[in-house]
């Protein structure tokens, strides 16, 4: 897979310099520098040679084929440059030059100008306006960046190639190997996919790390990285997220899912990490790389001073990490090397004159304790700790069944101690809260490589009943798919929807009520108001005629006052229901990632408490349950403060039953169920509320 750019064994530079300081020659420089095995084909119409390299004064010149042409003139040069690759025989064009879509309309077009040529001819495009490739197991550096790390495990994926060589230079300032460093800058053909996909399967590559500012195709990104995920982990970086698309959102699940949330959502299924900053991209794919993956969650902390102790503790709580006390055997075995005075809870304090051999029988004690699944060693630097050899025996006792974390605390002092550690392969950082998020960052992706395999059930539904209505919506141009019409089609997908129908006056309210039995919930209709209770539209607990004809008159007046120019059906008049714990389902469609669920608290308050958590369908059971667990919420829904339990179950059946309506219905836009009543364990949830949005007709 994209052997022609990874591993090329003759590359072209066309636009070569002889000159320092330009890009043509910094690019043959770097290739000179790399120790390039293959051969290197200068292309200046000005030079015989570079750097004691034959140059050509075209590629027509050369005899011989190329494998990776390296474009670095003049934009008006570019195209008749490209060509010429292609015509020596090029698998794969790079271009550098920048000026294209970034730039505007015009540049834009002469992009896809360039795709479409490389196309014709089956030749694969990197760029434009991008800072090269290097792939350091290849001796090769075919990017004008100014320093090369040593050769590592962890591969570099970038949209931005100023942010490559910050990472290029922070990574050899802290001797961090890397493998492939991939600037692809506007990605043009081969994009972030293609890239993910090549790494999946290169043999050096053991973590694959990403900085991304955008994803194009997104149903092709959830397939290609969950397959890349299940093979080597893949951290990523996603910035430039915004809040825009929620602002048009016409429902409660629309207004809180932003394009953030369904990156997150996409990530979690495909079994992406993602870094929240820059550091973290490195912490998490640093511990990926070189620790071994945890069992479970339960993490152990070794210090030798109490607040670096605490911060730690602090951390692993916050993150969902277990703090697990040992266990009394292990217990008696720490007693056995260390002082009176050291605490063997957790963390695990050594105290402040710990010397190497004392912190290494803590780290031997619980390495071997089955009930521990990853440790965190923090160290301050006081005048018994002897930095560089606790660090080497810590490196020499570490049996790599368990992954282990440190952080060095300090500067000038555990310099060397540092350098140690990461030679020996044990990640090393400035905080105890990044070496607890490093730990977190492996558990969760050993999480996901465990998971069970993903079984999606499908309900029996009534299709017909659904396409009735969303075909009289369609002819009518309705978009705005009301109560009435939304119960209708989630009775069809077996909700319990609550007898009731629309009244167009107060008499045929009253017969309606009649007939189902009071007490009744009278609600207004109408495709112009969205929130009812907001406008007076919700009269509940109505127990006699008199009550549901004077509410009903009551109502239409204050609605009529307050939305005057809102289109009034009349009310709907339903039969009110058992009481029970009030919550939010909902579905809202991603333009990438396509529909994405919602559960939350629900009533009134969802969108000012925002305790809710999204999931993209389809859903399975397994999944569902996770989303009820990911909200603050479920302490409540599980039974908090002597309160009955109510059924968890149902709300998780009611959520695949959405999830296949979803995928079934790509026009139905946005869906809320606010309220979705759930009762006890026995009872039967059911939808109080309910409305929908359709997608615009396809032009």
């Amino acid at each position: 897979m994209l052997e022609s750019l990874l591993y090329p064994q003759a590359v072209a530079v066309i636009g070569a310099s002889r000159h320092p300081g330009k890009v043509g020659y910094a690019l043959v420089a770097n290739l000179v520098k790399s120790g390039f095995k293959g051969t290197i084909v200068p292309v200046n119409p000005k030079a015989g040679e570079i750097m004691g390299i034959k140059c050509y004064p075209n590629l027509e010149a050369y005899d011989g084929k190329i494998d990776l042409g390296v474009v670095a003139v003049a934009k008006p040069l570019v195209k008749e440059a490209v060509q010429s690759c292609i015509q020596a025989g090029a698998k794969t064009v790079v271009v550098i030059t920048a000026g294209y879509k970034e730039v505007g309309s015009e540049g834009a077009k002469e992009e896809a100008e360039l795709v479409e040529l490389c196309r014709a001819h089956g030749v694969r495009l990197m760029g434009p306006n991008c800072l090269g490739i290097i792939n350091t197991h290849h001796r090769m550096n075919a990017s004008f960046a100014p320093s090369v790390p040593p050769p590592g495990g962890i591969s570099v994926i970038s949209q931005s190639g100023a942010l490559c060589v910050a990472i290029l230079d922070w990574a050899a300032h802290q001797r961090l190997g890397l493998g492939k460093i991939i600037s692809f800058g506007n990605k043009a053909d081969l994009d972030e996919v293609d890239f993910i996909q090549a790494l999946a399967e290169d043999k050096d590559t053991k973590v694959i790390a990403g900085y991304l500012e955008s994803i194009q195709e997104g149903a092709k990104f959830l397939r290609v990285a969950e397959e890349a995920a299940s093979r080597k982990p893949v951290v990523v970086l996603k910035v430039g997220v915004t809040q825009a698309g929620a602002k048009a959102a016409s429902s409660h699940t629309g207004s809180l899912a932003g394009e953030d949330i369904a990156y997150g959502a996409a990530f979690r299924r495909a079994g992406v990490i993602r870094a929240e900053h820059f550091e973290a991209l490195f912490d998490y794919a640093l511990a990926l790389a070189t620790q071994p993956l945890p069992n479970g969650r339960k993490v152990a902390v070794i210090t030798n001073a109490g607040g670096p102790g605490i911060m730690a503790a602090d951390a692993a709580e916050t993150m969902g990490l277990d703090m697990v006390t040992p266990g009394e055997e292990t217990r008696k075995k720490l007693v056995e090397g260390l002082p009176a005075a050291a605490a063997l809870g957790n963390p695990i304090d050594v105290i402040g004159d710990a010397d190497p051999d004392r912190y290494l029988h803590a780290f031997r004690v619980l390495q071997e304790d089955d009930q521990i699944d990853a440790i965190a060693v923090v160290v301050t630097p006081q005048n018994m700790t002897r930095p560089l050899e606790l660090a080497e025996k810590l490196a020499a006792a570490h049996d790599k069944r368990k992954p282990i974390v440190t952080t060095f605390m300090g500067g000038a002092e555990v310099e060397e101690a540092k350098a140690k550690l990461m030679e020996a392969g044990i990640p090393n950082y400035p905080s105890p809260a990044r070496a607890i998020g490093a730990l977190k960052a492996l558990c969760d992706y050993a999480a996901w490589r465990r998971r069970p395999s993903r079984v999606v059930t499908r309900f029996p539904v009534n299709r017909r009943r659904v396409d009735r209505v969303l075909l009289w919506h369609q002819r009518s141009g309705i978009r705005q798919v009301g109560e009435v019409e939304a119960k209708e089609i989630l009775r069809a997908y077996d909700f319990r929807v609550l007898p009731g129908s629309l009244a167009a006056t107060a008499e045929e309210a009253v017969e309606t009520a009649e007939r189902i039995g009071y007490p009744v919930v009278l609600k207004i209709s109408s495709p112009d108001i969205i929130h009812k209770s907001d406008f007076g539209g919700v009269r509940v607990n109505l127990a006699n005629a008199e009550q549901v004809r004077d509410a009903f008159d009551l109502m239409m007046l204050r609605v009529q006052r307050r939305a005057p120019k809102a289109h009034i059906r009349g009310a709907y008049v339903e039969k009110m229901g058992h009481r029970g714990r009030e919550v939010i389902l909902g579905m809202t469609r991603d333009p990438q990632f396509g529909p994405m669920l919602m559960f939350g608290l629900g009533g009134i308050f969802v969108e000012v408490m925002r305790d809710v958590a999204f999931h993209l369908a389809p859903i399975t059971h397994s999944e569902a349950m996770q989303m009820l667990m990911a909200t603050r919420s479920y302490a409540l829904l599980k039974g908090a403060r002597g309160q009955a339990p109510v059924d968890l179950d149902e709300i998780a059946v009611a959520l695949q039953r959405i999830s296949q309506l979803a995928t079934d219905y790509p026009q139905i836009k946005e869906l809320d169920i606010n309220p979705f009543i759930v009762g006890e364990i026995g009872t039967t949830a059911y939808v109080a509320d309910a409305r929908m949005t359709l997608s615009p007709p396809q032009k």
